[in-house]
């Protein structure tokens, strides 16, 4: 029997019509998505729907008095989030199979500490449009971590030992979930990967992108990248540090168009982004009276290696205008050399090691 996308265990305090049902990924495998390469994004969204699909009812009264208080200098008004679960479809238009992931946890240590929650949507993504289209799949489990959840995880996260006693997520039902797709999405991939792939050895074979790092929320006149932050500035708010829920509210924030990049929204810089290689640098030997120009460049300081060192992306053309920059700018006549490791979609933020080189920094041309 079909059941409304948010289990009333896991979300009592969330109402939602008979009408926004998904099949929930509870054991049965998905009907087996179209699969595609990661094709170029096009740069512009088209704007929202408003109020989205499948969005219940508000009091006419309370919606009068909400426009009000909108339109006041004086006053803001904050929604509820509502979760979209079926989008329009176009006709003849490629597109990539996108999953959005959360986790919850027991706490931070990836070797110590265990999932309690994992959940995911799945939608296709048109490039055209940047918008997902047709039905977004739901998947949301829960799991005993084999030891009581320490208080802080409770508190945060508000799920209880009663809550995963004897759950266990079920292994073939997320391979079967992750079958054919072409980018997963973590709003702390640097997080959520590790978490993920020790429990399950299929998300090592995904290529994954992380929407807090890999998107420059400064650039997008953003004060925080902090999920909850980017969706009150929408005007939404939510139950936050439930997985779904989150994912939820991480897929409104990415589908947002953006002025500042003509309209494009979160989403398609992110596809774009885990196209192409990226690159962590470490400045060795680098002087110390040059711990302020690195520091605003963003370089951090590594106290375990004893090094500066930093991300790139944008290619090799971005790779080598960092290396010239460190050459002019803090090496200066020094003989210096960097090491580089090259990593894709399909490495990064994961624990393993992407392709490591060095570069000369007096053998680099002008």
């Amino acid at each position: 029997m079909p059941q409304d996308h948010f289990s009333s265990e896991l979300f009592p305090e969330l109402r939602v019509p008979a009408s926004a049902v998904v099949r929930r990924a509870r054991g049965r495998k998905p009907a087996a998505p179209a699969t595609a390469p990661l094709v170029q994004a096009a740069p512009v969204a088209q704007p929202l729907a408003t109020p989205p699909e499948n969005a219940p009812s508000c009091d006419t009264a309370m919606e009068v008095h909400a426009q009000a208080l909108q339109k006041h200098p004086d006053y803001r008004v904050l929604r509820r989030l509502q979760p979209r679960l079926h989008w329009p479809v176009s006709t003849g238009a490629a597109s990539l199979q996108v999953i959005v992931l959360d986790t919850e946890t027991t706490g931070l240590d990836h070797n110590r500490d265990r999932i309690i929650e994992l959940a995911m949507l799945r939608f296709a993504w048109n490039p055209g449009s940047g918008l997902p289209e047709g039905a977004v799949q739901v998947f949301d489990q829960l799991e005993d971590p084999g030891f009581p959840i320490p208080e802080e995880a409770k508190r945060v996260t508000g799920i209880s030992d009663a809550d995963v006693a004897g759950k266990r997520i079920d292994d073939a039902a997320v391979a079967a979930f992750l079958q054919g797709a072409d980018l997963v999405i973590a709003h702390n991939a640097g997080f959520d990967r590790p978490f993920a792939e020790r429990r399950i050895a299929a998300f090592a074979d995904v290529a994954w992108g992380c929407s807090f790092a890999d998107v420059d929320w400064k650039r997008l006149d953003e004060s925080s990248a902090k999920l909850e932050t980017l969706a009150l500035s929408l005007g939404l708010f939510y139950d936050a540090h439930r997985a779904e829920t989150d994912c939820h509210a991480l897929l409104r924030v990415l589908l947002e168009p953006r002025a500042q990049v003509d309209g494009a929204n979160a989403l398609s810089l992110l596809v774009q982004q885990s196209q192409g290689p990226s690159f962590r640098l470490q400045a060795l030997g680098a002087p110390f009276e040059a711990k302020d120009l690195l520091k605003g460049r963003n370089y951090r300081w590594n106290a375990d290696q004893k090094v500066w060192g930093t991300g790139i992306s944008g290619g090799e053309a971005a790779l080598i205008a960092e290396c010239r920059w460190l050459r002019d700018e803090v090496y200066r006549s020094r003989a210096a050399s960097v090491r580089v490791e090259e990593m894709n979609a399909y490495v990064k933020y994961a624990l393993r090691s992407g392709r490591e080189r060095w570069v000369k920094l007096s053998e680099l041309g002008d």
